[in-house]
């Protein structure tokens, strides 16, 4: 069963799911620190590297299926027009301010 977007407990991650869902690149961009890093499958990426090839260029799509961690862990089904459809994991670092510095993501 999945979990509406607007019922995601932290604000950071459900303004990152929204952002993606809605393809918005410049407020997904906002919600990030300067130096924010992203790993995928236990790997480091470049960040506006991936986001452009991962998810804003391939139509990206987040389903969450599950939360923790205070919302900052995610169970979700992902697809895009490069991979199609998986389940995946997605883990958030979130700062004071609000704004995420790190994320790792990955087939679950």
């Amino acid at each position: 069963m999945t979990i509406k977007t607007a019922k995601l407990s932290d604000p950071a991650v459900r303004a990152f799911v929204t952002a993606v869902n809605s393809s918005d690149r410049e407020r997904f961009r906002d919600l990030f620190t300067p130096g924010a890093t992203m790993a995928d499958d236990g790997s480091d990426r470049d960040l506006d590297d991936w986001i452009d090839r991962e998810i804003f260029s391939s139509n990206g799509h987040i389903d969450v299926d599950n939360e923790s961690n205070g919302g900052r862990s995610l169970l979700a089904h992902y697809r895009n027009d490069a991979w199609g459809e998986m389940v995946t994991r997605w883990d958030f670092t979130v700062e004071d301010d609000g704004r995420i510095s790190r994320f790792e993501t990955g087939q679950a």
